[in-house]
């Protein structure tokens, strides 16, 4: 849980961290900026009141294999960073344990020359979070709780 309290040093390009805490779209923002990059995309999943089959939903827990979620988002930032050039930054911040409606529970931010590589691999980010690590949901709503119907095996992360 260490990565996303602490700022990685100088010449850092990936940050990534499962935590508690509030996750801060800002803070994500602002840390991918480099001089030499025109373009930062900054994404956030937040807690839906609702999901498929499911009206009312109040609150989401997440549970994680937490000594392989920070290792698993440090290969898809590393990978995105390999797959487009001129990517200057990446973070990947995931949360665990019960959420509200509202709260963040995931963001991705990244940097590059140009809008398409940043936006491409901010894309590539959260989609390969949602297949590759072992985060799961369960969903609370007014008549019962269960697992979030989107769960699967868990997914190698692939370069």
């Amino acid at each position: 849980m260490s990565g996303y309290q602490h700022e990685p040093g100088d010449g850092e390009v990936v940050w990534v961290g499962l935590t508690t805490e509030p996750l801060s779209m800002d803070r994500a923002a602002q840390w991918v900026q480099r001089a030499d990059c025109g373009a930062a995309v900054v994404f956030s999943g937040t807690v839906r009141d609702h999901a498929p089959g499911r009206d009312a939903v109040d609150e989401v827990e997440y549970e994680a294999y937490d000594t392989q979620v920070e290792p698993r988002l440090r290969r898809i930032a590393e990978s995105a960073c390999e797959r487009g050039p001129g990517i200057g930054r990446v973070v990947i911040w995931h949360r665990f344990g019960t959420l509200g409606v509202g709260d963040c529970s995931v963001v991705v931010a990244v940097s590059s020359h140009h809008r398409a590589e940043a936006f491409e691999a901010a894309r590539y980010c959260i989609d390969t979070v949602k297949t590759s690590v072992p985060i799961w949901k369960r969903e609370r709503w007014e008549d019962g709780e269960d697992w979030g119907l989107d769960a699967h095996e868990v997914a190698e992360v692939s370069p």
